[in-house]
C-alpha cells in the first residue's frame, strides 16, 4: 500500500503498524520520536496496534537537543 511519510511516497507492506514502519525506517531510534498521521499525535503507548491504512499522511518528528 502507499502512503505519504514526511512529504514523501512510500510502498509498505498492507497491515503494516506504526511500531514495524518506525523499526524498519529507524532501526536504532527509540526514543525521541513523535508520530502524527493525518495530522493526529499518535501516542507511543498505542503505536504496536495503530495500523497504517493506504493514504495516510504519516508526520515522523526527530527531538534533537542543541542551542
Amino acid at each position: 500500500m502507499e502512503i505519504t511519510i514526511n512529504q514523501q511516497q512510500h510502498r509498505i507492506p498492507d497491515n503494516y503498524s506504526v511500531e514495524e514502519l518506525l523499526a524498519f525506517l529507524m532501526p536504532e531510534a527509540d526514543k525521541g520520536i513523535a508520530v502524527a498521521i493525518n495530522q493526529q499525535i499518535i501516542p507511543k503507548s498505542t503505536w504496536a496496534n495503530h495500523k497504517l491504512n493506504s493514504n495516510d499522511n504519516v508526520m515522523l518528528i526527530r527531538a534533537t537537543q542543541g542551542g
